[in-house]
Formats: C-alpha cells, structure tokens, sequence
C-alpha cells in the first residue's frame, strides 16, 4: 500500500470513529437532563443502531455491492448524516429527536462496513495492514470523549443544566460532513458484484453460514453472543448517565480508558488464545461483563471511586475477549467460502437482535428504580445485568466443550 493511501485510510478511520464516539456515549445523559426522557424512551433512541445494524447488510449487499463505489456511497452517507446530525443538535424534545436518531443509524450503520470495504480493497495483506489503519478508529472514539470533557467541559456538573452537551451533535454533525466531503478523494472501490450477478436474500442474512449449526460448539457459542449483548446493552445505554447522575467529572473523558484498555488487551488475546484455548478466554471476557456490573454497583464518588474506574477499565477484557476472540473464533469454523456471511451473521445477531432486546430491557428496568426525576437506584440497577452475565457465563462454561482454534 502506498503512504499517501495508509495516511488517507487512518484518517478516514480516524473520523469515522470520532463522529460515532462525539454522540454516542453521552446520549442518554443529554435525553435524560435535556430532553427530560426516560429511561424507556433512552432505550429507544438506543435501540435504533440495533435497527441499523439489521438493515445494514440488506443495504451494503443489495446496494453497495452491485451498483456504486464504495467510498462515493460513504461519502453522500456522511452528508446526509450531517443533515441529520444537525437535525438532532436542533431538537427540543423527544418526540422530535427520535425520528431523526432513528433515520441517522439507518445511514451510519451501513457506514462502518463500507470504510472497511474502502480499506480492505486497497490492502495486499489485510491481516497485516488492517489492524494499523483500525487502531485509528480507536484513537478518534477516545479523542471524542476527551475533547467533550476535558477541552468543552460540555458534560460537567456546572455546566450539565445550560445544554451545552447539545453541542456533541454539532461536533458529530461537522465532522461527518467533513468526511462525506473526503470519502470522495478516497481511493476507488468499485462494486464487488458484476453486473448481472444475482444475489439472494439468503447471501445477504447469511443463509449459507446456517450450516455451522450442525457444530454444537458454535451454537452454544451463537446463542451465548445473544445472550451476553443483552447486559452488554446496559453499559451502552446508561454508564454516562449513571457517572454523570451520581457527581463525577469529566465522565466522557474518563469512559475513553475503556478504549484504551481495548487496544492494550487486543494484544494479549493470541497469548490467551494460546495458552488458554478458546473456551476460556470467551468465559473470562462474559465473567468481566459480571464483574464490571458489581463494581458499577457498590462503586461511588469518593472512597470507592476506583470501584467504577476499574469497571470501565475492563471494557478491554470485556470486549476483546469476547467479541473480538469471538470473531476469530467464527472464522476459523467458517472456512473460505463462510468466512464473510457468518462474520454477518454474528452481527446481526449481536449488534442486531441482541442489543436490541437489551435497550429495550434496560429503559424498562431503569424507570422502574427512579426514586426522582434524574435520580435512580443504581445498586439495584445495575445488579440485574451483573446476574444475567454471570448466569451466561456459568451456561457456557458447563455446555461448551474445549477445543482448540
């Protein structure tokens, strides 16, 4: 891959991620103390990247794939987004804002298999060359959060009631504009399908990948990935309000070490790959999921603040361990014909239904422990996802038979 190439693919990744990082995360604390939502209607606005995970494929297979170039699509994604974006900065309740979070996700999900489609097609070996262009995306998510709380101060107690973090959105807005402008100077990636060839439904959801069932380990596995991205959800959904909620500063900024402990744990995954097998190192990332919750619980701001900062620390474990050991996992069951429709196939069942069903749990859950307005009982709370994790990973750990990768 040329230089100039490497440098145009990491910041694209790079802008990806700070657009998704920029509004994500804080969210549920802007409904919550801005827009007066609840938890219900948080979980709602939340669930709508579920929705856009599950139409995401339909729209990248039956689109993307046969009739524009990838980074020409990414590039009127973006600028529409920036519209919407900007649509969502100017909301004044919630009744307004949803429709327009819900149509954001249905153009950005599609977005992050396309900046992966733009990079992969430029790379020679992307089993080298990818992990160095991603790891950009990363840094652009934690950039996000810093720039909220440590450069604005939008989500500091003393400026929470001004609305302020309304401004995340404008952040988001201008910077997906500005990568919809760049997409367009990125380097060509031509649809994959000739012209003509036929695509069905079933290679979109993955239909193929089915027969992996027929492996007891990976349906144990599929259904636990389910399962696990219901707590998952809660984490997503309620974390930044939660910290914000209960008095600590800067909650963005500091949730971003969560990010950082991702890039420092994705490296140790072949170690633990190796020396503890497959079956292990999936438990251990479902057993973070557990733990994290418990130290969300009984943590506080004062004498047990290192209680939460611990449980945002093993985001790394939490994610890598599972998801990302769980991708590796996947392909090495697929083989080369599978390989892509049951990597799609996860999502979908993840990201997709899994979350999906968590954010609604969650916003149910949630405005069941309101005390006040704005104030809940989070050890109750967060007690929930810490016992379903847990029981996930007991499940698990007595029906997956150990195997090696």
């Amino acid at each position: 891959m040329k230089p100039f190439t490497q440098i145009q693919l990491s910041v694209m990744m790079f802008i990806q991620f700070f657009i998704w990082g920029a509004w994500y995360v804080t969210m549920g604390t802007f409904l919550a103390n801005n827009l007066n939502s609840s938890a219900t209607e948080i979980g709602q606005a939340y669930s709508t990247s579920s929705w856009g995970a599950i139409i995401a494929p339909f729209f990248v297979g039956l689109i993307a794939d046969r009739f524009f170039n990838a980074e020409k699509l990414l590039g009127i994604l973006h600028l529409i987004g920036a519209v919407l974006m900007y649509m969502l900065f100017i909301s004044t309740d919630f009744a307004s804002f949803y429709p327009f979070v819900l149509a954001y996700n249905l153009v950005f999900m599609p977005t992050l298999a396309l900046v992966n489609s733009v990079s992969f097609y430029q790379m020679k070996d992307p089993a080298k060359e990818f992990s160095v262009i991603r790891v950009f995306g990363t840094i652009g998510w934690i950039v996000a959060g810093l720039m909220i709380s440590f450069v604005f101060s939008w989500d500091s107690q003393a400026t929470l009631s001004e609305g302020l973090l309304k401004n995340t959105f404008l952040m988001g807005a201008i910077a997906s504009a500005v990568l919809g402008l760049m997409s367009f100077t990125l380097p060509k990636t031509p649809p994959r399908m000739e012209k003509g060839e036929k695509v069905t439904l079933g290679d979109i959801v993955g239909v193929k990948a089915l027969t992996l069932f027929k492996d007891r380990n990976f349906g144990l596995f599929f259904g636990s990935s389910i399962l696990i991205c219901i707590p998952l959800a809660f984490y997503y959904q309620h974390t930044n309000q939660f910290l914000v909620e209960i008095g600590m500063e800067n909650t963005t900024g500091k949730m971003t070490l969560g990010q950082v402990s991702e890039v420092v744990f994705m490296l140790l995954i072949p170690i633990f790959l190796k020396r503890f097998g497959i079956k292990w190192t999936l438990l251990i990332g479902m057993l973070a999921w557990a733990l994290r919750y418990v130290l969300f619980a009984y943590g506080n701001v004062g004498e047990l603040e290192m209680f939460l900062i611990t449980g945002i620390l093993l985001h790394g474990i939490c994610y890598d361990f599972f998801f990302v050991s769980g991708q590796i996992y996947t392909d090495s069951k697929a083989g080369e014909q599978l390989k892509s429709t049951a990597q799609g196939l996860i999502t979908l069942a993840t990201y997709g239904v899994g979350m999906l069903i968590g954010f609604i749990i969650a916003g149910f859950i949630t405005d069941s422990y309101a005390i006040t307005e704005n104030v809940h009982n989070w050890q109750s709370i967060w007690m929930y996802p810490a016992i379903f994790a847990a029981g996930v990973a007991v499940l698990f750990a007595l029906l997956f038979k150990k195997e090696s990768l």
